[in-house]
C-alpha cells in the first residue's frame, strides 16, 4: 500500500525532493548533490535516497519501507534509453516508480499539466511545450559540450575560452579572465590539471563569475546577451506563434531575465510551480489511474 508520494527534480548540479502523503498533501522537502544520469547511476540513486531521507526528517517521520513509497522523478540524462533503463533496472525497491525527463517534469510544474511552454536553463538548457491539441513538442537538450545553449555549462565554456585567449596574450588581461583564473587553479599547469578532470558541472559553476562582472566586463556581459539570444531562438523554435504561455525555469532563468531580447522579455511569466512539484503531480496522477483501474 502506498503511504507516501515523492517528486524528485534530479540535475547536475544538486536534487530536489518533495514529500506528500498518498492524498497528495505535501510534508516537507529535501536536497542533496547531483542525480544526471551522465553521473553514473549509482551516483544518481545515492543522492536521490539522500534527498528523500533528508525530506523525512525535516517532516518529522520515520522513513517506511520503500515498498511504501511511489517516487516519481524527472532527471537530466533520460534522454539515453541505455542510461534510463539501467537506472530502472537497479531500483532499490520504491512501491512504484514513474521516470522522465527533467524537461516534462519542469513544464507539468510551470503550468500545472496545462498547454504552455518552458525554456529551463541550469547545469544544461532545453525547451519542451505541451500545445493545446495535446501534441509534445521538445527542443535543444542535446546535452554539453554539443549542445545546451545559454546553459550553465554553455556560459562557464564561453568564460574558458576567454581566459584561454588572456592566457595566451591574444587578448588584454581584464579582472573578469582574472577571476576565471583564479577559479581555476591560478596558473597555466593547474588549469590543465582543472581541464582534464573538468565535467558539465565544473564548467556551470564558473556561471556566477560571468554574472557577477557582467556590470564592468563587456566579454561578460557579451556571452550572456548571446545567452539571451538563445533562449529566444529556443522558446520560437517551441512556439513559433508566440501565443503559449511562457516560463523561463531552473536556475539561471530568473537571473538570464536582463538579458533577454525585449520582446520575449515581455512573454515571460512565473512558474506556477518547479519541477519537484511537476514529478510530484506526476507520480500523483499515477497513482490515481492505476487505482482507478483496479
Amino acid at each position: 500500500m502506498i503511504e507516501y508520494l515523492i517528486g524528485v527534480d534530479g540535475g547536475g548540479t544538486g536534487t530536489r525532493v518533495r514529500l506528500a502523503r498518498a492524498d497528495g498533501a505535501e510534508l516537507a522537502q529535501g536536497q542533496s548533490g547531483p542525480s544526471a544520469l551522465a553521473h553514473g547511476i549509482a551516483s544518481a540513486w545515492h543522492n536521490i535516497g539522500e534527498a528523500v531521507g533528508q525530506a523525512f526528517t525535516q517532516a518529522g517521520i520515520a522513513p517506511p519501507p520503500l515498498a511504501a513509497m511511489a517516487i516519481g522523478l524527472g532527471l537530466a540524462g533520460v534522454h539515453n534509453t541505455l542510461w534510463a533503463a539501467q537506472f530502472i533496472a537497479v531500483d532499490p525497491g520504491y512501491g512504484v516508480l514513474r521516470l522522465a525527463t527533467d524537461a516534462y517534469t519542469t513544464l507539468t510544474g510551470a503550468h500545472g499539466g496545462e498547454p504552455g511552454a518552458i525554456v529551463a536553463i541550469g547545469t544544461g538548457s532545453v525547451g519542451q511545450a505541451l500545445l493545446p491539441d495535446g501534441e509534445a513538442r521538445e527542443v535543444g537538450g542535446w546535452g554539453f559540450p554539443a549542445g545546451d545553449e545559454a546553459s550553465g555549462g554553455w556560459i562557464g565554456l564561453r568564460a574558458i575560452n576567454h581566459m584561454e585567449q588572456v592566457l595566451d596574450r591574444r587578448k588584454p588581461a581584464d579582472a573578469f579572465a582574472t577571476a576565471i583564473i583564479d577559479a581555476c587553479g591560478g596558473g597555466r599547469d593547474a588549469i590543465q590539471v582543472w581541464l582534464g578532470q573538468a565535467n558539465q558541472t565544473s564548467y556551470a559553476q564558473l556561471a556566477p563569475i560571468v554574472f557577477a562582472h557582467a556590470a564592468s566586463d563587456a566579454t561578460a556581459r557579451g556571452v550572456l546577451l548571446d545567452a539571451g539570444c538563445e533562449v529566444a531562438a529556443l522558446a520560437h523554435a517551441l512556439d513559433p506563434s508566440g501565443t503559449l504561455p511562457l516560463a523561463l525555469c531552473g536556475g539561471l532563468g530568473a537571473p538570464l531575465r536582463p538579458y533577454l531580447p525585449p520582446d520575449l522579455l515581455a512573454r515571460c511569466q512565473a512558474p506556477r510551480g518547479d519541477a519537484a512539484s511537476g514529478a510530484l503531480r506526476m507520480i500523483a496522477l499515477h497513482v490515481r489511474q492505476a487505482k482507478e483501474l483496479l
